[in-house]
């Protein structure tokens, strides 16, 4: 008996030991077929009680009361004949992923992707898992992702971007990379309060693109506490009004000129253009996007306009000519203008991180997805950088950035300053460029 006991105990041992120190090899081996096993088995009873099932007319076997027999019992007939059953989605059978499992559900009449994105809550409790998510590969179809616990606790450090104008920035909720590309998503918009993990995100970006040939600018008028100790690697920085709308000038007159430049090559835009011709993608960081957009009196009435107006005309035609924003503000709303919401509209990439007011969260994700809304309101302060994100895959998803300090961002712009192109070079060739024909457009 005591050496079963012992047996037992060390077998336990083992088994936790392999779980917490290499725990893939435990979830494919052990955790991974008794999942599947269960869920396959739990199937039917989860769909019933999640409202995922239909009633359909099967012929089934039915028993129905007889005749009376003389000694009082009552006899029983069974009868062949059509009747009401719940009726479950096919499943297939659940595919092993890094951090959970998938499997796909052949979806029943009437039933849309929605209805199962409703009952994902209820799916992760009946199977007692951290979180599920539905996508829909092609009508009919529904894959459910399950995740056995968040892989956002614990993410590792920032990657290297070796791939121009996209960088690694986290992790996302499925265990995939979180990467932020300006050649596929120009222009982004990310909120966030006082440390919820926004600014930290910039720098993984500036750690990002610091090593990459283009150019940084930077927009910050919080007086220039936030960009200026990464001025080496920045090509310019305005840190006050009257500064972004001079930058902001260039920004436009820039823009005009490679425009120009695509037309004489019969291009529509710079990556069309021969490498010796093409001119250095220029990414435009802004720290504290209100700023740009309050005034004290109306004496700055014309100067938000102008700024407001150039701002816009950037994100409506920069990408086609390397000009890309990345836009933070810790409150973003109606009420600071209607510069603001034409500026949300041009911004694809949308990044929510924990914020002080719900109508922040919605003019970042409020026209995407209510649950994306419903999932940003939750996100709680003991979990700086986490996020929730727009991917290009027209989903959303929770997200972690990478932890990089200050002085990481730092080393970064300090390594690689001479990287960054000079401003005037940039603009030397620039023709004049009157700032009103951007009031009169």
């Amino acid at each position: 008996m005591l050496k079963a006991l012992l047996a037992l105990v060390v077998i336990g041992v083992g088994l936790w030991a392999w779980r917490r120190w290499h725990y893939r090899s435990f979830w494919l081996v052990l955790g991974y077929p008794l999942m599947a096993l269960s869920v396959r088995a739990s199937w039917r009873r989860v769909a019933l009680g999640c409202g995922l099932t239909k009633k359909r007319q099967r012929w089934w076997f039915t028993t129905v009361p007889g005749a009376i027999a003389s000694t009082g019992i009552v006899k029983v007939r069974r009868r062949f004949q059509r009747v009401a059953v719940d009726t479950k989605p096919w499943m297939w059978l659940p595919l092993p992923t890094r951090h959970g499992w998938r499997v796909t559900l052949w979806t029943l009449e009437g039933q849309v992707p929605g209805d199962y994105a409703e009952a994902a809550e209820a799916l992760a409790h009946s199977w007692g898992v951290h979180a599920v998510r539905v996508s829909s590969p092609r009508p009919g179809r529904v894959v459910l992702m399950a995740t056995m616990r968040d892989p956002l606790v614990k993410i590792d450090h920032l990657p290297a971007s070796p791939e121009l104008l996209k960088v690694t920035v986290g992790r996302l909720e499925t265990g995939k990379p979180w990467v932020v590309d300006f050649r596929t998503i120009p222009h982004w918009l990310n909120a966030g309060a006082t440390q919820s993990g926004k600014s930290n995100l910039a720098n993984a970006l500036i750690v990002g693109l610091a090593p990459q040939p283009v150019a940084l600018v930077g927009f910050d008028l919080k007086g220039g506490v936030e960009f200026t100790p990464y001025a080496p690697r920045l090509s310019a920085l305005a840190t006050d009004r009257s500064e972004s709308l001079k930058l902001l000038d260039d920004l436009v007159a820039l823009m005009v000129d490679r425009m120009g430049l695509c037309r004489q090559a019969a291009a529509r835009n710079i990556w069309q253009l021969p490498p010796a011709l093409r001119p250095v993608p220029v990414v435009v960081l802004v720290d504290e996007l209100a700023e740009l957009y309050l005034m004290a009196d109306k004496s700055e009435k014309d100067e938000v306009a102008r700024t407001s107006t150039a701002l816009l005309r950037v994100a409506q035609l920069g990408r086609a000519f390397g000009i890309y924003l990345f836009c933070c503000g810790q409150r973003i709303g109606s009420d600071l203008g209607p510069g603001v919401t034409a500026l949300r509209a041009q911004c694809s990439g949308r990044i929510c991180h924990r914020v002080n007011d719900p109508e922040t969260a919605t003019m970042t994700l409020g026209d995407l997805d209510p649950a994306a809304l419903v999932s940003a309101r939750s996100i709680a302060a003991e979990t700086p950088g986490v996020a929730i994100i727009a991917s290009s895959d027209g989903q959303w998803y929770r997200a972690r950035s990478f932890y990089v300090t200050e002085t990481a961002a730092e080393h970064a712009a300090r390594t690689y300053a001479h990287l960054a192109p000079a401003w005037d070079e940039i603009t030397a060739h620039l023709p004049d460029f009157d700032p009103s024909q951007l009031l009169d457009a």
